[in-house]
């Protein structure tokens, strides 16, 4: 497997630290507002990445951020004239809303900035002692000419900094491009107590102590984001997390496109964005991962309507084929002693797997899966020999890829359960954790999980969905 490596500037053999075990971290929301089709792209790839990963027997633990302290939080607050924690709070369900509505899992553990600012604290301090930060009237920041690679991730040199990025004028920073670990707060704005005055944290320290905190590593296999976190947010991470260390913060390093309106970066602040929920208002969730599987995970993608209507063809393609093998040849076990028999059926996985190995090429892949298609309507009209058993192979085939890609349409019916039994397996649940008798309590979630309920722990308590 090889993994294009933003570090290095190429393509990579795929190596982690511990074999058979991935440690990944993707930057999440920063919640001020409803997610947008950017927002669900990035979460989608990242899903599709540790999915492939699980799938080619890796033993995956996934971290992504929530952002629920950070300047645009505080601007948006005082515009609307609300409390930013009851903000953050509305914009955190509208995530998971948003999650649960495209059928996209969880990462293992979503910390929250405002969760960690104490071992951010002591972070900043130890930093502070190496002598890679240093205090000033406004907070703390990192010296980054003290790093003598600064620049490696972004191909930057100090020099050119300057020009390539707007700075805001600090007086009290001995070099304008020095970085805030640490910002001393208004006295209307949220603030923590810390040893240099009330403050909130800088938004790179955030990921940088909560990637390496939950990941239990100095070094995680895999840090990803969007093509537009390099610089300054990665570039950022890296230089404070090895000053500490004094190791390499990532190995490989993967950021994807960005998505586009007209050819123009879609964001809030340009006021072109699509939010995910009107997408979803007029499409089902899968017709939107088909239409993030267009490109590579690596380039932009241009986001119109037009495009949209013929993805949605191409998706009843899919619908109509499982249809046909629902009816007619239910799925066999994937397993090598039905190669010979399958013949050339077998050969698309073999594809499919060879195409994702690339640099997770999912537009390839999602090519072979289209050519299997292709086949199984073909043979299906055809008088082939062994045809149900080739039909019931590919089948198992076509679900096994439609799983890497998160697409619902074509998973097993499973048998109904009651919205009355599943609030009394909750609390059952519940009752076990109490008692910390957590292998029951884990018994019931994957007992509830096979009859295709899904439930997912919050701070209010235990919500549930169907799984899609």
């Amino acid at each position: 497997m090889k993994i294009y490596n933003s570090l290095t500037k190429s393509k990579e053999e795929f190596r982690p630290q511990s074999k058979g075990k991935v440690k990944m971290y993707a930057c999440g929301v920063t919640v001020y507002d409803d997610c947008h089709i950017g927002h669900a792209r990035s979460l989608y790839i990242f899903e599709v990445i540790r999915r492939y990963l699980k799938y080619r027997g890796f033993k995956v633990k996934f971290i992504r951020n929530i952002t629920d302290i950070d300047d645009k939080i505080i601007k948006r607050a005082n515009e609307l004239g609300a409390n930013w924690r009851d903000l953050v709070d509305k914009y955190i369900k509208s995530y998971y809303k948003d999650l649960i509505a495209l059928g996209l899992s969880k990462a293992d553990k979503e910390p929250r900035a405002t969760e960690n600012i104490k071992d951010m604290i002591k972070y900043i301090g130890k930093l502070i002692k190496k002598d890679y930060a240093y205090v000033s009237d406004s907070g703390v920041y990192f010296s980054v000419r003290k790093l003598k690679d600064y620049g490696k991730l972004s191909g930057q040199k100090i020099a050119d900094m300057q020009n390539n990025v707007r700075v805001e004028v600090d007086e009290s920073k001995k070099d304008q491009l020095d970085f805030a670990l640490w910002k001393i707060s208004k006295d209307d704005e949220p603030s923590w107590p810390s040893p240099w005055g009330k403050g909130r944290p800088g938004w790179h320290i955030e990921c940088s102590v909560m990637s390496q905190k939950y990941l239990k590593t100095d070094t995680l296999d895999i840090h990803g984001g969007g093509r537009d976190l390099i610089f300054p947010h990665h570039e950022n991470e890296a230089a404070q997390s090895e000053a500490l260390s004094d190791k390499p913060f990532a190995n490989y390093w993967i950021h994807h496109g960005l998505l586009t309106i007209n050819a123009q970066k879609m964001a809030k602040s340009l006021g072109n964005f699509v939010t995910i929920q009107e997408v979803l208002n007029k499409y089902p969730a899968d017709v939107l991962k088909l239409f993030y599987l267009q490109a590579h995970y690596s380039s932009s993608i241009d986001f119109s309507w037009d495009k949209m209507a013929e993805v949605k063809k191409a998706y009843e393609r899919l619908v109509i084929l499982k249809d046909k093998l629902e009816k007619n040849y239910r799925a066999v076990n994937i397993d090598k002693k039905f190669r010979p028999g399958a013949g050339s059926m077998a050969d698309f996985k073999q594809r499919f797997v060879e195409a994702m190995d690339d640099d997770f090429n999912m537009p390839k892949a999602l090519a072979v899966l289209f050519d299997l298609v292709n086949e199984c309507n073909k043979t299906i009209d055809g008088d082939r020999e062994l045809k149900n058993f080739i039909l019931k192979y590919a089948s198992g085939t076509i679900k096994e890829m439609t799983d890497i890609f998160c697409l619902g349409f074509f998973r097993e019916k499973l048998e109904e359960v009651s919205e009355t039994q599943i609030n009394e397996k909750i609390k059952l649940r519940l009752e076990y954790k109490r008692n910390k008798n957590f292998a029951e309590a884990d018994r019931i979630r994957k007992e509830l999980e096979e009859k295709g309920v899904i439930l997912e722990d919050t701070k209010e308590g235990t919500a549930w969905r169907k799984a899609l």
